[in-house]
Formats: C-alpha cells, sequence, structure tokens
C-alpha cells in the first residue's frame, strides 16, 4: 500500500487514541474514589469532533472500549465475557459522548471544557438509571433516582477529571502536531 492511500490524520487520531485508552489497564488499587478516572469520555469526544467519518467516529471509541472491557473482565475476573449490568446504558452514554463532540466545531478550552461537563451529565443521568431500577437501597421512585445519582457524584468527578485531563492531553496533542505537521490540516476524506 502507498502512503497516498494513508489516510494519515486518521492513522495519528488512532495512535492517540490508543495510547490514551491504554490508561484503562493502569492500576489504581483499592483505591475506589477514582474508579471512574478513565480516557474513554475524552477518546469518544474527541473522535467526534475529528474524524470526518462519522461512522469512524463512533465504531473506534466503541469498539475500544468493548476491547479493552474484554482484556479488563479477563483481568479481574477470568474471563473474556465482558459483559456487566447496566452496560448498554454506559455504551448509550458513550455514543452520545461522541454525538457532543461532533458539536465541537472550533476547537479551544471553552468548547472542550463545555463537552466534558455535558458528557458528564449525560453519562450521570444515563448510567445511574441501573443501579436505581435494581438495587434495593433505592426507592423505585424519583426520589430512589436522585438517592442514586447522589451516590454517583464522587464517580462522576472522577469521570470529569479524567475527561478534562485526557481532553488536553488529545486535544491539545492534536492540535500542537498541526501547527507542526501540514499534512494533519487538510481535511482528509480517505478511508484507512
Amino acid at each position: 500500500m502507498s502512503l497516498n492511500k494513508i489516510n494519515v490524520k486518521n492513522a495519528v487520531l488512532l495512535v492517540m487514541i490508543l495510547v490514551a485508552v491504554s490508561f484503562r489497564f493502569v492500576d489504581l488499587g483499592e483505591n475506589y474514589q477514582w474508579a471512574n478516572f478513565t480516557p474513554v469520555g475524552a477518546i469518544a469526544l474527541f473522535a467526534g469532533t475529528y474524524f470526518n467519518d462519522k461512522i469512524k467516529a463512533y465504531v473506534v471509541p466503541l469498539l475500544i472500549l468493548l476491547m479493552s472491557d474484554v482484556l479488563l473482565a479477563n483481568k479481574y475476573t477470568g474471563s473474556f465475557n465482558p459483559y456487566y449490568s447496566g452496560m448498554v446504558l454506559i455504551y448509550a452514554s458513550f455514543a452520545l459522548m461522541v454525538f457532543v463532540g461532533t458539536l465541537i466545531k472550533k476547537v479551544n478550552i471553552v468548547n472542550v471544557l463545555a463537552a466534558s461537563l455535558v458528557s458528564v451529565l449525560i453519562h450521570w443521568l444515563l448510567t445511574d438509571i441501573e443501579p436505581w431500577l435494581t438495587n434495593p437501597v433505592y426507592n423505585k421512585d424519583i426520589t430512589g433516582y436522585f438517592q442514586s445519582l447522589v451516590a454517583a457524584i464522587p464517580f462522576e468527578k472522577s469521570l470529569l477529571i479524567g475527561n478534562l485531563v485526557f481532553g488536553a492531553l488529545l486535544y491539545g496533542g492534536y492540535e500542537l502536531a498541526k501547527t507542526k505537521f501540514t499534512v494533519l490540516k487538510k481535511k482528509e476524506k480517505l478511508a484507512y
């Protein structure tokens, strides 16, 4: 395959995403307050912003999430079954984060920060439906849902910090690379 057929922009985006997702495998020990400190939200936003092909924008982060879930399931359970309770709502929240990323037309601190906040809000509201409905601790009315939301605040705080840290690295790194490598400035429409 010649270099003319390789979409350099997509290749760089994919490498950056793969490097970021490797941080999902950093063992934070028994410190559960950092349980949601991951790059996945930032990856979803980043893919939504930069992939010209919006199908890739959704497929790449969700597939990487699934593959890393398989590996993490094996690490913690000895099984390659990535299924867990609430998985559908979690994946839906990350798909919506990709959509939020597509809304970023001008990359700057304010827009990335706003997208990070909105994506955490989406994750918080969607992913706490499952514990509310299945955990007997919570009433099955709106007050129980709010109790579930309150209990999730530390986890969502970690997700927000992850979005901000990894978002700064991904967006900042790519924008810096665009200033150094003119090939990344072009709006390429080729598939990789």
